[in-house]
């Protein structure tokens, strides 16, 4: 079961986040600020905060850039009454993985935390599954019951990174930053080439689908 913490200074808001979390089944930690939700930390295993930004003795951008500047790499959700694009811009430098306004869509903000805890246990784990299919980012190695290939760097990593977010769509040339860097003198058509290698390599597994999507780029479609 994961372990969520809130933190707000507001009460009533603390309160609500608690009950829509727990009645998903999370086991929700509160605190008041960022330096009362660093003593949770210290006694608790939290898997994912989700942080209001302006509170008293330690703010939500101060409590983020303190745990990446020491490798924490827990996911956080800024939820925060600050709507303009500076405040965001300031909470993705520091550090958090998604951002959110106040008033709150608590569906949305649900969605929100799934995405992140899948993201970070693929992180974690270094692999993904799909079904029977299992691929292995230390070992490149894509399997189904008993059948393993092992795939050439690039190939495995633009697959991995199209699994890693099933339904988005990515461009070409964001594939081509991510994967063979931007200083990369290889042009955006090898992108192409490899996503045909992958799809003849896997032709007749059903577990998954990259789909070409007209003028944009490529998805990865779970088929399971």
């Amino acid at each position: 079961m994961f372990q969520i913490m809130v933190v707000d200074d507001d009460k009533n808001t603390r309160m609500l986040l608690k009950a829509v979390l727990e009645a998903e089944n999370y086991t929700v930690f509160t605190a008041e600020n960022g330096e009362d939700a660093l003593s949770v930390m210290d006694a608790n295993h939290i898997d994912l905060v989700v942080l209001d930004i302006m509170m008293p003795r330690m703010d939500g951008y101060t409590f983020t850039k303190a745990l990446r500047e020491s490798n924490n790499n827990l996911p956080i959700l800024m939820v925060s009454a600050k709507q303009l694009p500076s405040d965001k811009k300031h909470g993705f430098l520091v550090g958090t993985d998604d951002y959110m306004t106040k008033p709150i869509d608590e569906e949305e903000m649900l969605w929100r935390i799934k995405a992140l805890l899948r993201r970070a246990r693929i992180a974690s784990e270094r692999r993904i599954v799909v079904g029977n299919v299992i691929l292995d980012y230390d070992s490149l190695t894509v399997s189904r019951n008993g059948e393993v290939q092992e795939l050439p760097q690039k190939e495995f990593m633009l697959l991995y990174k199209l699994l890693s977010y099933p339904g988005k769509i990515f461009t070409r040339i964001q594939l081509m930053d991510e994967i063979w860097g931007a200083d990369s003198e290889t042009g955006w058509e090898t992108v192409t080439v490899h996503v045909g290698r992958l799809r003849k390599r896997f032709d007749g597994w059903d577990e998954f689908e990259i789909v070409s999507v007209r003028g944009l780029g490529y998805k990865a479609v779970k088929k399971v």
